[in-house]
């Protein structure tokens, strides 16, 4: 028996991994490097096109929770994460490069699968699929989704932060440190006075931005909102928001007195970039560059990449899948990633992970893995296949959409942990 995949992105390759390793034979489709989507540019699978940070590690996160899961699995994409990390506190980030080689190198070696570098086109009900070509599918296989959906889909942006090389960044004005001492001084943070914040915002909030043409109108979803619309909400919505300056002692003054911080985050293994944290951004290529280079050490900052804003799509799961993400109406065809409104690098290889383990089991007469609440991975299934959901809206992993302890721990911490432990245990019991 033959699984077809469609897309090698993160969840795809998830995907791919576990059948492969329950002896399917697997196709991999995947168009590039033949064609390419408006935001990617690598060769090689699994590329991360917006942040390189995986976020949290700890289990009292619930992304972190998440992760530790999914190598309970025996996920090619936490391999590739250990693998290829970089300093980032008390997250998990990656050097984008040496992550997606990585998996590329692995998933063209296995002897199951075979990669077909073409364009996916066409879907068969009638024949084992998973498709996981991504929030950005392209236009044949978009149609060929809303001919098999029977749905236009719902649509949402998503935005790339800009990248500064790290000696362009002025070093007298800037410091490091890991907010709440997390980690080893991992970030590099620009300290803001209440006057630079006030000259910043005013030119972030009437900066031109680029046209968005077909994507006017739509909404923004909230964990990608780019930082001038952010911005445009209040004065100080981003003071509280991604330029909080609480948990940041600045080691030169013995101070924690800034206005607000802006962030850099360590962006390959060298240490040679740095990515803003949390400035997605639509304005316009020379704006950026004008309206960034007033915060604090990057007034002569080097842009290697400029910030984007792209189109994520997603299919009206709650009517369309199970909670194994497989179609209701053709049980022989899976989604799996962002398509299918998980929102997130994580949680999207999560969806590949049970896709692919779910769809071999099927093949070969056994029981699928039953998604429980109790877990990360299984929580997020359950709540995008909620057919009481009139209208979805992408969810990341949360403590919120697991289920609750008997006991009341008042402690968030604690109550946390112990969710989390108790997740862990669940999945190792259910394990085929």
């Amino acid at each position: 028996m033959k699984l077809r995949i469609i897309g090698a992105g993160l969840a795809g390759c998830e995907a791919a991994w576990q059948a492969a390793n329950a002896d399917i034979r697997v196709e991999l489709w995947e168009m590039k490097p033949k064609k390419f989507s408006p935001a990617h540019s690598d060769e090689n699978f699994a590329e991360l096109v917006c942040s390189n940070s995986l976020k949290a590690e700890r289990i009292e996160n619930a992304c972190g929770l998440l992760k530790e899961e999914m190598r309970l699995f025996g996920s090619v994409i936490m391999e590739a994460a250990d693998k290829s990390r970089v300093p980032a506190g008390g997250a998990l980030a990656v050097d984008r490069h040496i992550f997606s080689e990585y998996i590329t190198k692995k998933i063209r070696s296995h002897p199951n699968i075979t990669v077909i570098n073409e364009e996916a086109a066409e879907i068969d009900p009638d024949e084992y699929t998973i498709v996981a070509a991504g929030p950005l599918a392209s236009e044949p296989l978009a149609a060929e989704i809303k001919r098999l959906t029977g749905s236009d889909g719902l649509y949402f942006f998503d935005a790339a932060a800009p990248v500064v090389t790290a000696d362009s960044i002025d070093t007298e004005k800037t410091f490091k440190a890991a907010r709440y001492n997390r980690g080893t001084a991992d970030y590099i943070n620009c300290p803001m006075t209440q006057d630079e914040y006030r000259r910043f915002y005013d030119a972030l909030v009437s900066a031109e931005t680029a046209p968005m043409h077909e994507f006017e109108g739509a909404s923004v979803f909230e964990g990608c909102m780019p930082v001038e619309v952010m911005a445009k909400r209040g004065y100080q919505t981003l003071v509280f928001g991604p330029l909080k300056p609480v948990g940041l002692v600045n080691p030169k003054t013995g101070k924690d007195d800034a206005y607000a911080v802006v962030q850099l985050r360590q962006d390959n293994r060298d240490g040679t970039l740095y990515n803003m944290v949390g400035f997605q951004t639509n304005l316009k290529f020379s704006e950026q560059k004008r309206v960034f280079s007033m915060i604090p050490g990057l007034e002569n900052a080097e842009f290697v990449r400029c910030g984007v804003m792209h189109r994520n799509t997603y299919i009206n799961s709650p009517k369309l899948l199970n909670k194994y993400y497989q179609m209701r109406a053709y049980p022989k065809v899976f989604f799996a990633g962002q398509i299918t409104g998980v929102e997130g690098y994580v949680e999207s290889a999560s969806s590949g992970i049970l896709a692919g383990y779910n769809v071999s089991r099927m093949m070969r007469g056994g029981r699928m893995w039953e998604p429980s609440a109790r877990t990360a991975i299984g929580s997020l299934p359950l709540y995008i296949s909620d057919e009481t959901i009139d209208k979805l809206q992408p969810m990341n992993a949360n403590f919120g959409i697991m289920e609750g302890l008997s006991e009341k721990i008042r402690n968030k911490r604690e109550r946390y942990n112990k969710i989390a432990l108790r997740a862990l245990e669940t999945v190792k019991n259910n394990l085929i």
